[in-house]
């Protein structure tokens, strides 16, 4: 093999090592946002209009409810107490405005690990895979469904950034995404390879 050759060689290496380090970082990142965020998750009853429009109209009645119950939360661990003490609430709150719109739709709410794709928001993304959230499943919870933010309440609120929720870092790959845009694919690529695995074969 040539010197010349021995240098590309080493240069390829080189960059591909660099493209990995930096990789590592930014997963690490994601799983600290992962980690440190608590969602919430509408699950519309069917894909019908109505059946859509209807789970909007629970989601705005959930709005002023939530931004009240969370906005003294300094966790996700405290979100998700508070969450577990007021479910009865929220359900009671949700079936309230689905029968004032003329359905009998029962609805439950249960705290787990809920699968997310990269999400886009109108402020912030946030990237694919596990994350502790609040369902909120309406009738049969057959149809698509709305996704949020509980904690930090950037949802629910007139809070726009995520405080101490995470770290400078990672809020500012979740702020500035369009500065990651390869990087957020790539996430998104294994994330949802991991995700076809567990409904593979622990499903």
């Amino acid at each position: 093999m040539t010197i010349k050759k021995r240098f590309e060689i080493s240069v390829i290496a080189g960059i591909i090592f660099s493209l990995l380090l930096s990789f590592t970082g930014f997963e690490a990142s994601c799983s600290e946002i992962r980690d440190s965020i608590f969602r919430i998750h509408i699950i519309a009853n069917s894909d019908s209009d109505a059946d859509q429009k209807l789970k909007i109209k629970v989601k705005d009645s959930l709005t002023s409810l939530s931004a009240e119950l969370f906005k003294k939360a300094e966790s996700k661990e405290e979100a998700i107490r508070i969450t577990d003490e007021n479910k009865d609430l929220l359900e009671k709150a949700a079936e309230k405005i689905i029968a004032e719109e003329g359905f009998n739709y029962p609805v439950t709410a249960e705290v787990g690990k809920s699968y997310f794709g990269t999400r886009v928001y109108d402020n912030f993304t946030l990237p694919a895979g596990y994350y502790d959230s609040l369902k909120i499943k309406i009738g049969k919870a057959e149809g698509k469904n709305w996704w949020c933010v509980l904690y930090p309440t950037v949802c629910f609120s007139a809070c726009t950034d995520f405080g101490n929720a995470v770290s400078e870092k990672s809020e500012e790959i979740i702020t500035n995404p369009e500065n990651y845009t390869v990087k957020f694919k790539v996430v998104e690529i294994v994330e949802s390879a991991k995700e076809k695995f567990n409904l593979r074969f622990f499903k």
